[in-house]
């Protein structure tokens, strides 16, 4: 093996564009049974190049499906005006006042500077003076966003004209109390939002490892949501729930209760989009916060998933590059999107560049008290929920019934407790360990795009143990 090395001689040399080129919507993407491979991950901000052996049947998994929109503008006007069980958003806006925006942070490659500008122009028509709009990056619990990431994340134009606001969870005088769900969840939002005459929600629709998918109401719960409320939501009585997971909706319990929480904060309108694999707009939702949330997800259910008809004997996966993979926190996501495709006692093989180090230092302390993931799962089943456990519960839930192992260079083996013999130095010690005791013709799906990828076992066995 490799790595940015010319290929062996006959390899199938795969790039992520060559990839997508090869494969249809509703299927997996190309297999080489046999060959070696050489191929691009999504890996920080310029990606990471690597060679796989002759010997196992490689079947990677690549982002795409509908090709991007020909006339954005025009796709977003026609949202805005038309919404999906809602009047036009002029009409909403029409009387009031007021407007509060929630948008993602920097972890999301939202095109909020794209769909920004004529969601603003529609507050304006309507009456709200610029000075009654205010943006909220809808942080959750990860840091607040810097200047140059609220530059980033909304273009400079706006960032420099608009009231935005940092969502601070820890502080609990910024939040307003508004009750408890049916099931008991404390319910804390934002002030500044919830005192808006209208609320509107700015994101994009992907799976997602708790939620089942992510965008609309979740730009709520946990993006603007206190701490107390937050620590619920991602408590062992949702984490353990088995359809709390990716893709899942009808019967997951978190999404249940984060759609209660948004209508409690009175989530007036939402304006998502689902994205190709270059980051270019394929379908846009507006609405409804239920409805045309909805009809995202059925979108991308219809044009992304990949279907396996078996589950494959191991993956290589990845943190889907900058910016998601910035943390080890956030790379975590790539592993268990994969866990569903991969059999009881595979290998999971994941790469996150990890520049900003671990994530969080409640995270960083959670992780430092690993020794097993059993352990770890026993310890906090009925204990106080720590902040950022949650994630580590995620992958230990993952790592329980597989071998899960990193390349995430931007951190230590001492970082990560009983993990330590996992994170490997070079991608080819990392491959090596991954592919020893692996059947010679093993099968292994390779997923440049990690969590971005909708890929399911739709016949034969199921491939989660939880």
């Amino acid at each position: 093996m490799q790595f940015q090395n010319a290929a062996p001689e006959g390899a199938g040399k795969i790039r992520l564009d060559q990839v997508a080129a090869q494969s249809d919507g509703a299927t997996a993407g190309s297999q080489i049974p046999g060959s070696p491979l050489r191929i691009t991950l999504a890996f920080g901000k310029s990606g990471l190049e690597i060679d796989l052996p002759q010997g196992p049947s490689w079947q990677v998994l690549q982002l795409h499906g509908k090709a991007p929109l020909n006339d954005v503008p025009g796709a977003l006007a026609a949202a805005l005006d038309c919404p999906v069980g809602t009047p036009p958003l002029v009409d909403l806006a029409r009387g009031k006042s007021t407007a509060a925006i929630a948008v993602c942070d920097i972890t999301r490659p939202a095109p909020n500077p794209m769909t920004l500008p004529p969601l603003l122009d529609r507050l304006q028509q309507a009456g709200i003076a610029r000075d009654g709009i205010t943006i909220h990056i809808a942080t959750g619990l990860h840091r607040a966003a810097t200047a140059a990431e609220v530059n980033a994340i909304l273009g400079p134009a706006i960032a420099a004209n608009y009231h935005v606001l940092n969502h601070d969870a820890k502080d609990a005088a910024s939040h307003v109390k508004l009750g408890a769900t049916r099931s008991g969840t404390p319910v804390s939002i934002d002030r500044e939002f919830v005192r808006a005459d209208l609320h509107i929600t700015l994101g994009f629709i992907e799976q997602h490892l708790m939620a089942g998918f992510s965008g609309g109401r979740k730009l709520i719960a946990p993006g603007l949501a206190g701490q107390d409320t937050i620590r619920v939501l991602h408590s062992p009585r949702f984490m353990r729930e088995a359809a709390a997971c990716e893709g899942s909706l009808e019967k997951n319990p978190l999404h249940a209760e984060l759609i209660e929480i948004a209508a409690m904060a009175r989530h007036d309108f939402m304006l998502d989009v689902a994205l190709t694999k270059r980051r270019e707009i394929t379908g846009i939702f507006a609405g409804h916060g239920v409805k045309a949330h909805g009809a995202g997800v059925s979108f991308i259910r219809n044009s992304l998933l990949k279907s396996l008809p078996e589950p494959v004997d191991a993956a290589i996966t990845t943190g889907a590059g900058y910016p998601l993979d910035l943390t080890f926190y956030q790379t975590i996501k790539g592993l268990t999107a994969a866990q569903h495709i991969v059999k009881p006692g595979g290998k999971i093989l994941a790469f996150g560049e990890c520049a900003e180090g671990i994530g969080s230092a409640a995270f960083r302390a959670e992780l430092a008290r690993l020794t097993s993931y059993e352990q770890y799962l026993k310890a906090i089943e009925a204990a106080p929920v720590a902040i950022d456990q949650w994630q580590l519960e995620k992958l230990a839930m993952a790592g329980r019934g597989r071998d899960i192992l990193f390349y995430t260079p931007g951190i230590s083996p001492h970082e990560v407790g009983g993990l330590s013999d996992r994170i490997f130095p070079t991608p080819e010690t990392a491959i090596a360990a991954f592919l020893d005791g692996l059947p010679e013709d093993a099968s292994i799906a390779v997923i440049p795009e990690g969590p971005y990828v909708f890929a399911q076992v739709t016949q034969g066995a199921a491939a989660s143990t939880r």
